[in-house]
């Protein structure tokens, strides 16, 4: 499976650069490289019947080859064709030899997309066969694979049907990666008919037979490294036993300047429960915008602090993390706690004090950004580690600032809402709660969604606003001018809002491609109120907490996932005042109105979530993998929750069972490559 695919009969060195494109670069890739469709070409039907836009397979005899030249540059081949029922031509453009192929009275079987014009019904470069060829096959569910431009079809089809004769001829394919136990008690098939029968099916019980395995295979897999992170967390480690509730922790939830929700409330218990037991703490606290997880962390650390330990919390950036110190040094300082800030740039003298007081537990509580998983940073007792805004940081950096105690509780927080699936499928490590309501009297953010006629009125509203003493966000999908994407950049809608609806309005430009101190600075003179008015790309969703800014405009909004435009969406409405968000689009397209409507509609994140996850799949969901986690080729888990579920239940029995988790060792190593180690090891 690792042998390269240059090797293989008919590729050689030109077509497997061009493979390479498709991230195809050992025999293993291709026959994973599953296909995107199928073609049911044994449904034969009659050119009388067929519809426009459909694909379609008919039988029929030619009448004639003609060859057409319009101008020099382009040769047109049409051949005419038909059935009982009526007439079809087929068109090829700069092809010249295709006339020589057929003759009158040839039996011919076509697929392809149907086009019906004026003067009867075409096909434009279609799959042609001969009849008596195309009846001798077994099975006629054809492969669609997703492909490039300089490697066809066909040439994908005969590449895997190759492989798959070679593989099925060897003896050592009989073997399967997975246990004997778990393949006969869910009834999954041998890996290699579902091979062949996911690339070129019998029928359609075979080709949903293979399907089953192949995507039962995938989860189960991943479920199995997840769910041993978690058997090994809860049955092979000691962690800290802290005690029940004391008077610190009593006073500080007693002092509250506002009452707990239900659901924090609920969380709060779950996480104290944790705490009190030897098994170290891995929890993800789950909350939309604004639902009020910092306090719930707030009494996690206090509780630490009780005990004789210290808490650290790590946040993405500076300016978070002063967010979070400030937060926490209102609830805490006048209790006693001890809290401190640490972050990249702070220097000399006054970082080094700093790490002097953390070595010797004059801190109890660090808060801080990756400066906190440096090496220099040694804690005395390390008990909490609280990770916010988690798919931020990586699975490495989340295990780095737990190796700096002696398995310490972890709390990992993020305001992502995450479905149901996907945390199973993301988190599946870790222990979750959930926080859907939000605070009591917190105002919902007024949605309107406005084509590009109206942004002049937009603009001077957002104008009011500012003048009213208040804030305002823009934000737009683009750094700089693309040819291919007709969207706004930062950089040029900054100059135009400078030099128009915001002139002499003081103007902040945030965008990703900015050395992390200058978007620091800029972030930070708006949260002083220096700036009134932020241009900016999707840098701003991660939880910059600004009261006075009241209005949010997306540009190009359809360019954006429900999932981030709610994020976006909850940097407003943070204060007393009422907030707007207008997403300005102009995109046409029933999916993007439903989408764009659905934010109007919906404020609830975790259900926007849901339905982000059903437009977008999963593979958008969360943008490049920052998980650590392996790819899924044929899974998707909005679609195969069933299997998902059957997956998860099988590596739970696995687990249990040390000799059948020691046969996963290699195919495991396979799947998780570079952080096997990180996961499996002790």
């Amino acid at each position: 499976m690792s042998t390269n695919i240059k090797f293989l009969k008919g590729v050689g060195p030109a077509n497997a650069v061009r493979l390479s494109k498709l991230n195809i670069f050992t025999v293993g890739d291709l026959l994973t490289h599953f296909p995107r469709r199928y073609e049911d070409r044994s449904q034969i039907k009659l050119v009388g019947k067929l519809t426009d836009g459909e694909y379609a397979t008919i039988h029929t005899i030619v009448i004639n080859v003609r060859e057409l030249k319009p101008n020099r540059r382009l040769t047109i081949i049409k051949l005419s064709v038909r059935d009982e029922s009526g007439m079809a031509f087929v068109t090829w453009f700069n092809q010249s030899y295709m006339k020589n192929k057929f003759k009158p009275g040839m039996e011919l079987i076509i697929s392809g997309k149907v086009q019906k014009k004026q003067f009867g019904v075409e096909f434009n470069k279609p799959e042609v066969e001969l009849a008596a060829d195309f009846f001798q096959q077994p099975g006629h569910i054809i492969p669609v694979y997703p492909a490039t431009e300089n490697i066809s079809q066909w040439q994908l089809r005969s590449l895997i049907r190759q492989t798959l004769n070679l593989l099925t001829s060897l003896s050592e394919s009989s073997q399967d990666s997975l246990p004997r136990e778990i393949t006969a008690q869910f009834n999954i098939i041998d890996p290699i008919s579902a091979l062949n029968n996911i690339h070129f099916p019998a029928d359609h019980n075979a080709l949903a037979q293979a399907r089953r395995r192949i995507v039962f295979e995938e989860l189960y897999l991943l479920q199995c490294g997840l769910s041993y992170l978690k058997y090994r967390n809860k049955h092979e480690s000691i962690g800290i036993k802290h005690a029940p509730d004391g008077d610190l922790t009593a006073a500080i939830e007693k002092n509250l300047p506002f009452e707990l929700t239900k659901d924090q409330l609920i969380a709060v218990q779950e996480i104290k429960s944790d705490m009190e037991e030897a098994v170290p703490m891995q929890r993800l606290v789950q909350g939309d915008v604004g639902s009020g997880k910092t306090v719930v962390a707030a009494i996690a650390l206090t509780k630490t602090v009780e005990n004789g330990f210290q808490g650290a919390m790590m946040a993405p950036t500076e300016i978070l993390a002063e967010q979070h110190y400030h937060s926490l040094a209102r609830l805490l300082a006048p209790h006693g706690v001890r809290l401190s800030l640490l972050t990249g740039s702070l220097t000399g003298r006054t970082r080094e004090k700093i790490l002097f007081h953390i070595r010797e537990g004059l801190i109890d509580i660090v808060v801080g950004t990756h400066a906190l998983i440096q090496d220099d940073v040694v804690f005395k007792h390390l008990g909490l580690v609280v990770t916010d805004e988690q798919h931020r940081f990586g699975v490495r950096q989340r295990a780095c600032l737990q190796a700096k105690g002696s398995k310490p509780d972890v709390l990992v927080m993020t305001a992502t809402p995450i479905p149901r699936t996907m945390a199973l499928t993301v988190y599946g490590d870790l222990d979750v709660s959930i926080i859907r309501q939000m605070p009591p009297g917190r105002k919902p953010v007024a949605t309107y969604v406005r084509s590009s006629d109206r942004r002049e009125k937009v603009y001077r509203f957002a104008t009011d606003q500012i003048k009213a003493g208040r804030q305002v966000y823009v934000v737009c999908p683009l750094v700089e001018e693309s040819e291919k994407l007709e969207g706004k950049s930062a950089v040029t809608l900054y100059e135009e809002l400078s030099n128009s609806f915001f002139r002499g309005i003081p103007c902040g430009l945030v965008h990703g491609k900015m050395k992390s101190a200058d978007k620091e600075k800029v972030m930070t003179d708006f949260y002083h109120g220096n700036l009134k008015a932020l241009i900016s790309t999707t840098v701003i969703e991660v939880g910059v907490n600004v009261p006075n800014a009241t209005v949010m405009i997306i540009e190009n909004a359809d360019r954006f996932g429900l999932a981030q435009l709610h994020q976006l969406r909850g940097r407003v409405g943070r204060g007393e005042d009422q907030s707007y968000c207008i997403l300005l689009s102009d995109g046409r397209s029933a999916e993007t109105r439903e989408r764009l409507n659905l934010m109007v509609q919906v404020a609830d994140g975790f259900k926007l979530a849901e339905q982000d996850l059903i437009i977008r799949g999963p593979g958008q969901f969360f943008g490049t993998n920052q998980h650590g986690l392996p790819d899924l080729k044929a899974a998707n888990i909005v679609k195969d929750v069933d299997i998902l579920l059957e997956a998860r239940r099988a590596a739970e029995l696995t687990i249990k069972k040390p000799e059948l988790f020691m046969q996963l060792k290699e195919p495991l190593s396979q799947l998780y490559k570079n952080n096997f180690d990180l996961y499996m090891s002790h």
